[in-house]
């Protein structure tokens, strides 16, 4: 598995673009289908985040790309993030109040009666005192019966400013999609019939007609609409996609570096891996790397959704994105650009936003014959009303409504969206979605699989315990050793040796401020431990010190006190490492290591449990460390599993599928086939890069408690993705047949359907 996933790494690159001129899933379709023309690559378009998630090959460049989407009729450019969403609101915000200037005085001449009249017998009154007064060539300005009234003329050359200038971007999109109808081929068709009969019947005017019949307002009401609807909803999405344009806003764009010169401030594209760069309090990290000088706290909680301060010192790692929260430091730059730890969570976000979940692949295909079959049904209205001899003027104002009822943006939203906003929420949080399709997988789940080794536990050896005895006075010695001295021995001695357990008893001594002294004549022999001299900082005498395992320390001592005998089995019960300690062949302490359990394992287990799922655990451990781990967090022994295989994992998870959904939880190469197997699988994101690659899910944060936060995300937007579907399905289904009765007039249509796309998008914010 290992090896496939580097060839595609090799082979293929990640590439995403930002699209404009989308308004349904049609359009989606459309962009899909040019992309996924081209050899080797494969396209996953998102409607709400209005970008194209490509897969291509190291021969594809992206200008090829944007080429392909330009040549579907729609517009591409590089990924821009925030900056591009802002910029985007700012015009639609621009065209839209120039509509509302323009379309204002259309629609209250249009449907109020007396300003229409007013308006007519302002006019005739200018006319006549322009005949008397200020015409110099006596020249009469008349106006015959047969033209229709001036107000009415009036509007119809603002709605003609609107039709044609204001929304001439949906009828550029209708022109380039005539084969693959969209949603702006519906509005543009609507608008323009509209604008067209009312021009036919002002021309064709007789002084015994209503032109209140006419609907002159219908036009340009239509395209206000729509573009408020789209101005709303880009806001909206904007607002949905906040999580993501906040890991955007992470990345720096000048870092501080240091020369032999002195300090120089560059351009964050010009950093190179190895260069020295200064973090000063309140300051973001340019980029991932390794402290070399300084002490700070940091938070991390761009990366871990916890805000609690880390302590970074020399060698600890540091991540791009974080702040420093306050002392300076200096930090070499290890990993540069796309490959930090923030660009990463980056690219899955994205990927996880762009691909497609079941429902809303469902979606996409209903959408795609939507707009035709809402085309067909317009003209059947017309032929319907006008055989009925109900006027050409009733039949067009129904076709029309009809027409500007549809909405296929809805469809197309109600997946998307509800997406969006859940892996942008699960992000902040320290959980990644990588794939939409978990999502939808976490209603079923029955079972719960648990490695042991850093998924329950830390992974990492610390001191548990620590027990100290004070022994009878060695021989040809006047002074007791005090557990002060006793601490001292084992940090100086342990600090000269690499194995684990040396390190968890050196890191935790240190950590209590213990000091050190003088060591000589250290030996390490394997498999029992370390033995030196220990000079004593209060004479000129030196102790022998010994640590090491207990069949190794009672080889060389005298026999073990009950206290030291009643450690050591307390520590093998618990499957624990044990070190004892002794000075001048007196066992005086047993240091307990062992793999720590996590704060919060036990409460995750508990909610599982109490949200039905059975909760299993199946790890590479020995029985006994299986078992007093597993009891400890609330794992029923009958479900625990130890010294099993990666094949015994597979081969276990497969006969829990027998009889329900599983979800499988671990971090090691050796729980990847059984993730990838699982009916939804969630990797630690300390474990290693072929876990993560093969889980739907990826928990940044290293606590079991965002397996829980994943599951209650993962199953409220399922439950808002159907509310938006069961929306949009019956927002067509009730309205399209009121619009073809003749019920509905199109300027109440456009306003319904754009509040139908508003409501998708708001209802998805409820994932917040």
């Amino acid at each position: 598995m290992t090896q496939r996933i580097n060839e595609i790494e090799i082979k293929t690159r990640q590439v995403n673009l930002s699209i404009t001129g989308m308004t349904c899933s049609s359009c989606v379709g459309s962009i899909e289908k040019a992309l996924n023309k081209i050899p080797g690559v494969r396209a996953a378009v998102n409607l709400a985040m209005e970008s194209a998630h490509v897969i291509a090959p190291l021969n594809i460049s992206e200008e090829d790309l944007i080429a392909a989407v330009n040549s579907a009729g729609y517009k591409a450019t590089s990924f821009k993030g925030e900056r591009e969403s802002f910029e985007k609101s700012t015009r639609l915000g621009i065209r839209l109040f120039v509509t509302l200037l323009f379309s204002l005085p259309v629609l209250l001449i249009s449907m109020i009666d007396e300003l229409h009249k007013s308006i007519d017998k302002y006019l005739l009154n200018f006319i006549d005192y322009f005949n008397k007064n200020l015409s110099g060539a006596n020249i009469d300005f008349e106006i015959s019966n047969p033209v229709a009234p001036a107000s009415t003329w009036l509007v119809l050359a603002l709605s003609v400013f609107v039709v044609l200038i204001m929304a001439w971007p949906i009828h550029r999109a209708a022109l380039k999609n005539l084969i693959n109808p969209t949603m702006d081929t519906l509005v543009s068709l609507g608008s323009l019939i509209s604008l067209g009969w009312s021009v036919y019947a002002a021309a064709t005017y007789k002084p015994e007609q209503d032109m209140l019949s006419i609907y002159t307002e219908v036009s340009a009401s239509v395209i206000f609409f729509v573009m408020l609807g789209r101005y709303l909803e880009h806001r909206a999405k904007r607002s949905a996609g906040s999580a993501l344009a906040e890991l955007f806003k992470l990345s720096s764009g000048q870092v501080e570096i240091t020369r032999d010169c002195g300090n120089l401030v560059i351009p964050i594209d010009e950093l190179q891996v190895g260069d020295i760069f200064v973090v000063k309090p309140g300051d973001r990290i340019a980029t991932d790397g390794q402290v070399v000088s300084g002490f700070t706290t940091i938070n991390n909680a761009f990366l871990t959704g916890e805000a609690k301060p880390i302590e970074v010192a020399i060698n600890d790692l540091v991540f791009a994105g974080s702040i420093n929260n306050n002392g300076n430091i200096l930090v070499r730059a290890t990993r540069i650009g796309s490959d930090t730890e923030l660009a990463r969570i980056t690219r899955m976000v994205l990927a996880a936003q762009s691909e497609k979940a079941p429902a809303q692949q469902l979606a996409d295909r209903i959408s795609r014959i939507f707009v035709p079959v809402v085309l067909v049904l317009s003209v059947i209205t017309f032929i319907a009303w006008y055989v009925g001899d109900f006027g050409i003027a009733k039949s067009i104002t129904a076709a029309v409504a009809v027409l500007v009822i549809a909405c296929p943006c809805a469809l197309g939203l109600a997946t998307p969206i509800a997406l969006m906003v859940a892996s942008g929420k699960a992000a902040k949080s320290g959980i990644i979605i990588r794939s939409p399709r978990a999502i939808e997988k976490a209603l079923k789940i029955t079972d719960a699989v648990f490695d042991k080794t850093g998924t329950i536990t830390s992974g990492q050896m610390v001191l548990l315990e620590m027990s100290l005895i004070n022994n009878p006075l060695p021989k040809n010695s006047n002074t007791a050793i005090s557990t002060s001295d006793l601490l001292m021995f084992a940090l100086s001695v342990e600090s000269l040796d690499s194995h684990p357990i040396a390190d968890a008893i050196k890191f935790a001594l240190e950590k209590q401020g213990v000091a050190k002294v003088q060591v000589s004549d250290f030996e390490h022999t394997a498999g029992a431990g370390v033995a030196a001299r220990v000079n004593l900082p209060s004479s000129n005498a030196s102790k022998a010190v010994l640590i090491g395992s207990p069949l190794s320390i009672a080889r060389a001592t005298t026999q073990f006190s009950p206290e030291i005998v009643l450690a050591v089995e307390s520590a093998n019960q618990r499957a624990n490492s044990v070190a004892v300690l002794a000075v001048d062949g007196l066992a005086y302490g047993v240091f307990e290591v062992g793999d720590q359990i996590k704060p919060e394992s036990k409460d995750a287990i508990e909610k599982l449990h109490k949200a039905g799922i059975n909760t299993w655990l199946v790890t590479g451990d020995s029985e006994t460390s299986a078992i007093s781990i597993g009891s400890e967090v609330g794992i029923p022994i009958d479900h625990i599993f130890a010294t099993a295989t990666p094949e015994d994992k597979l081969v276990f998870v497969e006969n829990l599928q027998k009889n329900g959904k599983v979800l499988m939880i671990g971090d090691g190469i050796n729980d990847a086939a059984a993730i990838a197997k699982s009916d939804l699988s969630i990797a630690m994101g300390s474990g290693t890069d072929t876990a993560m690659a093969a889980a739907d899910i990826t928990l940044i944060r290293p606590s079991l408690l965002a397996v829980i936060d994943a599951l209650d995300i993962s199953k409220k937007s399922v439950r808002i993705i159907k509310s938006n579907l069961g929306w949009a399905f019956f927002y067509n289904i009730a309205f399209i047949p009121i619009a073809a009765s003749g019920n509905l007039s199109p300027m109440y249509a456009a306003g319904a359907m754009s509040l139908s796309s508003l409501f998708v998008v708001l209802n998805s914010l409820r994932i917040k």
